[in-house]
């Protein structure tokens, strides 16, 4: 019995390969050019909350690391070595998975960042426009009134 592991090992090891599956599925959803802020701000917020829960199970994988250690010392050398690739496996996939979710909510905040610096000088080249159609439709000065002429020319 000292070369099996403890029931909650199989059960941490369950809820954590659950979780990484649906974590793996939420991300591998296609991303889409988003031009909504709004959007934009939703979606990071729901990769932060999975940043978080990644943060939470982290207790549960350094459980059962902990317990393939404690295992590793007093099981034969062929069960602690199924145990250890086991947990191998599931730290590969947990760093990938962490690196991933770091990388789509670095490049989400970049993108929004850009959007935004979009937005406003999207916002200032409208205000511009507006104001030299104004200019434009302003009544043109007579053609013997050199200074208005040259005042105008100055404007343009």
């Amino acid at each position: 019995f000292d070369s099996l592991p403890p029931a909650h090992y199989k059960e941490t090891m369950n809820t954590i390969l659950v979780w990484m599956q649906q974590s793996e599925t939420k991300l591998s959803m296609p991303q889409v050019a988003i031009a909504e802020y709004e959007i934009m701000e939703q979606r990071l917020r729901e990769l932060k909350a999975l940043q978080s829960s990644l943060q939470e199970q982290q207790k549960g994988l350094n459980y059962l690391s902990t317990t393939v250690e404690g295992l590793s010392r007093k099981a034969p050398a062929e069960v602690s070595q199924s145990y250890r690739s086991e947990v191998d496996v599931v730290l590969g996939r947990w760093k990938k998975l962490s690196a991933l979710l770091a990388e789509n909510c670095q490049k989400l905040e970049e993108r929004m960042t850009k959007l935004q610096r979009f937005q406003n000088d999207t916002k200032t080249l409208k205000k511009w426009m507006a104001e030299v159609d104004v200019f434009l439709k302003e009544e043109w000065p007579a053609l013997g009134d050199s200074e208005a002429l040259e005042k105008q020319l100055e404007q343009c």
